[in-house]
């Protein structure tokens, strides 16, 4: 007689350790274990005449009688947890399955509905005044929750509309972060600050929601420059083509795009739009695309001031003043004294370029630096049979360095990306200017070796020692004997 209830307790407890040691590991599979044992603890019921819509037998024996009871009141709530459980791994939809609010709510009603057939089958108690017992105190709570229902409901719309899931980079109501979880409750962000926030579904649901991560290859990146008026929007929207054009992680397609935003009596907003494909590439792309803003508009001669103060005409300036200005832009020349730049920019010779000129072509030796005024200029490189993007270079920066300082043949292809303007410096020229100032030659080969160590890794090395000390003194002993320098 005890058999019965023996073997089923042993396959409930059976269950129960398939369920907590999580075996096997896959999950429909484990399922389908559960399902097996559930099919015959069924099969041992009903064998049994311990039917799960009846109360149980053994009216002689309390014990028995109420052990009975508990196996059939198991079988309702197993099968309750099975049910939900199978909704969900086999039916739900993959996005749904990352999500526990259906999850929750789904178990939530299978419990319900296996609480009130066991106390109607198993107990037979009156379900007809529980239910309208529950009915009055379900009211009473829904009233007492109604926030909480709110976010219960709003969970399943935006669950079911999929405006995000978890992983995405999104913002919600002025809050941006990634989604770390979304459950019946709350919508739980991780922002780059490394806080969590927690946002009510009720709020996500009536907020405009910014999904970053759709489409997963396309992102914006967006920034927003104000300019006094008196520069020419022509000037200006051209200096930030060529700052967008200068970015190499930009994608062209969709093209990116330079836009008057606003108009105004103090100042006029700029949009400057480019796109990548990698979501974590937006903050460095940022960085350097106000960088590159700042160069070309002053490379353009748009004057960068505080809106605030009021704007004065100033004289225009000479040649030679925008000259010096151009040789203040370059790093190399910054130890240089405002005499030292004064004597050089007479000795620099413009060239004004169109777009796709070829200015040093590999092995070949240049005999002139040069420093690019406005444009954009490409550097590529051949690694085996593929041509390979290494640099994109803007105002104030030069080219040449290699031949000029050590005799070095170029190891790229200089092209122009844009029309351009550049200023060439002979060696003859910049010769008097290293004996004079040491500092602007080792400047110069610290320039060259960052750049031959960044063709190194494509390449073969030039031929110096490796190391980047070796190769730095090997330059400068080019420069001594080259420029006859004694430093």
């Amino acid at each position: 007689m005890n058999n019965p209830l023996l073997f089923g307790f042993l396959l409930v407890a059976l269950d129960v350790l398939v369920w907590c040691c999580v075996i096997p590991r896959n999950e429909v599979a484990r399922l389908t274990v559960r399902l097996c044992i559930y099919a015959a603890f069924s099969a041992l019921l009903f064998a049994s005449n311990l039917s799960p819509f009846s109360q149980a037998p053994y009216a002689d024996s309390w014990a028995l009688h109420m052990l009975g009871q508990l196996l059939e009141i198991t079988w309702w709530l197993t099968g309750a947890r099975l049910f939900s459980k199978m909704l969900d791994t086999l039916l739900l939809p993959k996005p749904w399955r990352r999500q526990r609010l259906f999850e929750d709510v789904f178990g939530a009603l299978a419990f319900l509905a296996a609480i009130v057939a066991s106390l109607g089958f198993v107990l037979e108690l009156p379900i007809r005044g529980l239910v309208a017992t529950s009915g009055a105190l379900a009211l009473v709570l829904g009233l007492a929750i109604q926030s909480t229902l709110s976010d219960v409901f709003a969970g399943i719309v935006i669950n079911t509309t999929e405006p995000h899931e978890v992983g995405n980079w999104v913002s919600i109501d002025g809050v941006e972060g990634q989604v770390l979880e979304m459950n019946w409750r709350a919508t739980h962000l991780l922002t780059s600050q490394g806080a969590v926030v927690i946002v009510p579904n009720a709020v996500a649901a009536k907020t405009k929601i910014i999904n970053s991560s759709r489409p997963t290859t396309l992102h914006g990146v967006s920034v927003i420059l104000e300019i006094a008026p008196e520069a020419r929007p022509k000037v200006v929207l051209q200096a930030l083509d060529d700052a967008l054009k200068s970015v190499r992680a930009v994608l062209t397609d969709p093209a990116p795009y330079a836009q008057v935003k606003t108009v105004g009596t103090e100042s006029f907003q700029y949009e400057a739009t480019a796109y990548v494909d990698d979501m974590s590439q937006k903050r460095a792309v940022s960085n350097e695309l106000y960088d590159l803003c700042h160069r070309h508009l002053a490379a353009a001669g748009v004057e960068l001031r505080s809106l605030g103060v009021p704007y004065t005409r100033s004289a225009l300036p000479g040649r030679d003043d925008e000259r010096v200005r151009l040789l203040q832009r370059v790093d190399m020349f910054a130890v240089l004294t405002p005499d030292d730049l004064a004597q050089l920019a007479p000795r620099l010779s413009r060239r004004d370029c169109e777009a796709g000129e070829v200015l040093i072509t590999p092995e070949a030796v240049p005999d002139s630096l040069t420093i690019i005024d406005s444009g954009v200029l490409c550097a590529v490189a051949k690694e085996g049979s593929v041509q390979v993007e290494m640099a994109r270079l803007g105002p104030g920066e030069a080219v040449g360095e290699g031949g000029l300082l050590a005799g070095l043949p170029a190891r790229v292809k200089i092209t122009t990306l844009t029309k351009s303007v550049l200023y060439t410096l002979k060696k003859d020229d910049l010769t008097p200017i290293l004996k004079k100032n040491p500092d602007v030659a080792k400047a110069m080969c610290q320039l060259l070796s960052r750049r031959q160590r960044m063709l190194d890794k494509i390449g073969a090395p030039p031929p110096a020692m490796q190391s980047e000390n070796s190769f730095f003194q090997w330059l400068l002993d080019g420069v001594r004997r080259l420029h006859d320098l004694t430093f």
